[in-house]
């Protein structure tokens, strides 16, 4: 089976359909409805065309998620050369687009896209890693510890975002009504850790985030030191 970047691309004699228009159809519904809503079906009656239609520009589901997720990927964040600055800003870049497009990380969670704007993406994160190191592979290793950093605390966030449309209860109603609860535990004096953790400020997701993501970047630093 070929990949769809390499495969010549369906050029009809009308223009009135085209994969840009797919793709841009098939983002729109998987942004607001989730992956669960898109079918090549739902994409068709978007489009105000048949199903049949559309397997003349792509093969089927598969190859239209990688278009998708890779349409997704647009510019960069000019590098400045500073490899711990660089990284830091890809980091926050790559959190905003799978915030974005809730279900980019999960569909790129295993195998690469390798699609063109993929490609320019990672080549612009190993160029930002560049001045840290100049072996290649330490390069991608710190690339990808960062990406799964991302990743985890964007499930994080898109998962309590699930939980509020679930439950319809927002995460400030939530921590009001296991408020009383929470008092017991720390009145008990059981859980003196447990309860100095509940009583410290609450940073928002973002704050979180970017904690998080100064803990990593200090301990690729370390790591990189010469010894003396």
């Amino acid at each position: 089976m070929s990949l769809i970047w390499d495969r010549e691309p369906y050029r009809p004699k009308s223009q009135a359909l085209s994969v840009e228009r797919i793709v841009d159809a098939s983002v729109a519904i998987a942004d607001a409805e989730g992956l669960d809503a898109l079918s090549m079906r739902r994409v068709a009656a978007e489009l105000s065309t048949g199903t049949t239609t559309l397997y003349r520009y792509v093969d089927g589901r598969d190859d239209l998620l990688d278009l998708m997720a890779d349409a997704v990927h647009g510019d960069q964040v000019p590098l400045t050369g500073d490899w711990r600055a660089d990284l830091e800003d890809y980091a926050h870049h790559v959190r905003e687009l799978w915030l974005r497009h809730t279900w980019l990380a999960p569909l790129l969670a295993t195998r690469p896209l390798l699609g063109p704007n993929w490609l320019r993406g990672l080549e612009h994160a190993l160029a930002a890693a560049a001045p840290l190191t100049s072996d290649i592979a330490d390069a991608a290793s710190a690339v990808g510890l960062i990406r799964d950093y991302v990743r985890g605390a964007v499930m994080r966030e898109i998962s309590e975002k699930e939980t509020q449309r679930r439950t319809g209860q927002t995460e400030d109603q939530w921590r009001a009504a296991v408020a009383p609860y929470l008092r017991k535990i720390i009145g008990s004096g059981a859980y003196p850790q447990v309860s100095r953790f509940i009583e410290a400020a609450d940073p928002s997701a973002a704050e979180q985030f970017s904690q998080g993501l100064r803990r990593i970047l200090a301990g690729i630093a370390d790591s990189h030191q010469t010894p003396e």
